[in-house]
Order: structure tokens, then C-alpha cells, then sequence
């Protein structure tokens, strides 16, 4: 049995709004087990037998669509998986007055696109750097939505192949 999380995006910001209970019985119904949800952002642990992660996906965000009526976006992950992105985390994890945040990316040429920015960066309000399937993004608090970075990452063409944790979410989904 594999131990893995669905991180969802754009749910209950949005109009998008599900809740927790809801999440739960779905992924229950679809046959998976020990199914929790991780406060109400989109943070589902289950287990299943499964091993191939694309599947799962494709299988979750098809129920979350029928159920819930809009196009679901889901990035499926093995909990080893998120304990290593957690680990590499490049910047200082708890810094004072920063949010420490890992963007997950689904392709190469949408990592690519999105560190072409790092030279430009003001890294005195963030910064960014590359990891597997992954950026790391560190930013003052109080600018997460105005940076250039947090305006890139909230473009339309980024809503289906990106999802963004803190990095103390992350933390959270560990055993």
C-alpha cells in the first residue's frame, strides 16, 4: 500500500467551494484508504494500491469534476516524494517576516518558463530556484500577490500545470 497525497488546485478560493467531509467521501468512494484531509485547501492523504500516480489522477480529478461540476486539477504525490521536495528546500525554511512556499509544476518546459524569471527577481523581496517538478519560492510576507513572481504564477495559462503549498502545509502531509 502506498501512502500518497492529492494536492488539489483552486479549491474554496474562487467560487470553487468544497467541503472537507465531501472531499473525503469521494476519495472513499473511489476505494481508497485511510483518507484525510489536510486543513481546507485541497490536501487529501490516502492510501492505495495503485502505483501509478498518473492514473490516480486522472481517475480523482474525473470524480471531482463529476461531482462537483468544474475542471479539477489535482497533482498526485507519494508522501516520500513531498518529504524530499520539503528537504531540498533551498532558502532558510522558517526566516522571519518570509513565506516559504514550493510551487509544484507539471512538465519541464513549465519549470523552464517559470525560472526564466529568475534573473530578474528583486531578491530583496524573493527569489526562486529550480528542483524536481518544483520551484522554491521564497517572498517578504505582505507581497506574495504583488510580486512579479506570486503575478506570473497567477496567470491563466498556469492554473492546470501549477499548485502552490507553504512550506509548513507541506510539513503538515508528513508522518
Amino acid at each position: 500500500m502506498t501512502r500518497y497525497c492529492a494536492l488539489l488546485r483552486g479549491i474554496n478560493v474562487g467560487g470553487i467551494n468544497i467541503k472537507m467531509a465531501d472531499l473525503r467521501s469521494i476519495f472513499d468512494e473511489l476505494g481508497f484508504t485511510d483518507v484525510r484531509t489536510v486543513l481546507a485547501s485541497g490536501n487529501v492523504l490516502f492510501g492505495s494500491e495503485n502505483t501509478d500516480a498518473r492514473a490516480l489522477k486522472a481517475t480523482i480529478e474525473q470524480a471531482l469534476s463529476d461531482r462537483f461540476g468544474y475542471e479539477a486539477w489535482v497533482f498526485v504525490l507519494d508522501v516520500h516524494s513531498i518529504a524530499d521536495v520539503v528537504a531540498a528546500y533551498p532558502f532558510e525554511p522558517d526566516r522571519d517576516g518570509w513565506h516559504a512556499y514550493v510551487v509544484f509544476v507539471e512538465g519541464a518546459d513549465v519549470l523552464d518558463s517559470l525560472l526564466t524569471l529568475r534573473s530578474d527577481l528583486d531578491n530583496g523581496l524573493e527569489r526562486i530556484e529550480g528542483g524536481d517538478s518544483v520551484v522554491y519560492w521564497e517572498v517578504e510576507r505582505g507581497h506574495t500577490l504583488k510580486s512579479q513572481f506570486g503575478k506570473l504564477t497567477g496567470r491563466a495559462k498556469f492554473k492546470a500545470v501549477t499548485t502552490t503549498r507553504n512550506l509548513r502545509t507541506l510539513r503538515k502531509l508528513l508522518p
